[in-house]
């Protein structure tokens, strides 16, 4: 395997969220709502999210809104981990992402050869940001 694709629910807000993380992340972003894929459903549904797409080289980031009817639960037990090419990435890119979330472990340099962080981001989905270095162990 050398892909893990993440795929996050939201509750009205997806295109929100997934327009955040092409800021934080760049990328292409495609977004499909349930009017424009012309499924049937309920009115109130028309401008939820069916299908968001992220996408920058081999990273790949999906998303929706709830589907009508269907209770939204965050998903606190999930975490997207971000193997990043250089400490210079983590750096950076954690304060985009922090932007109205809770830090939970700022970036520094870790005892595996890594330059490691970890945070909450706005959208309550949590977030490891890597570089390895050189394997410690």
């Amino acid at each position: 395997m050398n892909r893990i694709t993440a795929y996050l629910n939201f509750d009205g807000n997806c295109r929100e969220a997934m327009e955040f993380y092409q800021r934080c992340f760049g990328g292409e972003l495609q977004v499909m709502t349930w009017a424009e894929a012309e499924i049937e459903s309920p009115p109130e549904a028309k401008n939820r999210v069916l299908h968001a797409h992220l996408a920058r080289g081999e990273m790949i980031l999906m998303a929706s809104d709830t589907n009508p009817g269907e209770p939204f639960q965050p998903g606190n037990n999930v975490w997207l981990s971000v193997e990043c090419e250089s400490d210079a990435e983590v750096d950076p890119l954690y304060p985009k992402l922090l932007e109205g979330g809770r830090d939970v472990m700022a970036p520094h340099d870790a005892f595996w050869g890594a330059r490691f962080a970890m945070l909450t981001d706005r959208f309550g989905v949590h977030w490891m940001l890597n570089h390895t270095r050189a394997a410690a162990w």
